[in-house]
């Protein structure tokens, strides 16, 4: 069996960044950039089944995108629901798995409705996990899973000496997935702003000045070609590195 190839991330997760100003520009409301920002996340799709990438998480709204003119946000859970209507069929004819991290409760009902069915249509596909972070932040996401850790000791399921990065690992919102290799954000920003905090401790960053509109898949591969040059040593030296395809072939 052959071995994976490193150069290519396991999973991508992205911060679509620059919806607005992209509309700003071209003096359109920022709910336009919304709506063309779509057409980048179809070729960031695509470009990532190409590649062979297990898994790509985008952040679509932020837990604190509720703070947002209220206009802006009945637009933007407008367009999430035309976009499962027009999208989830070719996601799941091209055998790309859809799913949603974060608290959706605070949805609409005809939004969550629709989330349930797309991701019981696709749950079985296998090209790509395709997670889109809605109502998500990363420290609702490390509360969440603390919680969990709680209510598991009380119940007698966990000892407390138990407790291990691992364990509140698994209690995050996306345990059975890699944890994310490179981490993108659009729009020329240089913050992590609350993303997959947790998951990202050993990610890649590759920050792009494209704003997300603009974001197509050469723009996309150059972030991936980035990655592919980098070396990830996890702690250990550059030298250790190199020789750890050696020391697998010897069985060590």
């Amino acid at each position: 069996m052959a071995e994976p190839d490193e150069r290519i991330p396991k999973h991508v997760a992205i911060i679509m960044d620059g919806n607005g100003r992209w509309a700003k520009q071209r003096s359109l409301p920022r709910t336009a950039g919304h709506r063309e920002g779509v057409k980048s996340v179809r070729a960031v799709v695509e470009e990532s089944v190409r590649r062979g990438i297990g898994t790509l998480t985008l952040f679509a709204f932020s837990s604190e995108n509720w703070k947002r003119p209220r206009t802006e946000v009945n637009v933007l859970m407008e367009l999430f629901i035309s976009a499962l209507r027009g999208e989830v069929r070719r996601l799941h004819e091209n055998n790309v798995r859809f799913r949603v991290i974060g608290e959706r409760s605070a949805f609409p009902e005809k939004l969550q409705h629709r989330v349930a069915e797309a991701e019981e249509l696709t749950a079985s596909n296998t090209a790509l996990n395709l997670q889109i972070a809605a109502n998500y932040g990363g420290r609702w996401d490390i509360t969440e899973a603390a919680r969990r850790l709680v209510a598991d000791v009380q119940a007698g399921l966990l000892d407390p000496g138990d407790i291990d990065e691992q364990a509140l690992t698994r209690r995050l919102s996306f345990p059975d997935l890699p944890e994310p290799d490179l981490f993108i954000r659009t729009g020329g920003e240089l913050r992590l702003s609350n993303f997959v905090l947790w998951q990202s401790a050993y990610s890649e960053l590759f920050f792009s000045d494209a704003l997300w509109p603009d974001f197509d898949e050469k723009a996309y591969a150059l972030a991936l070609d980035d990655y592919a040059r980098r070396q990830r040593r996890f702690g250990m030296t550059g030298e250790q590195v190199k020789k750890r395809p050696l020391l697998a072939a010897y069985g060590r």
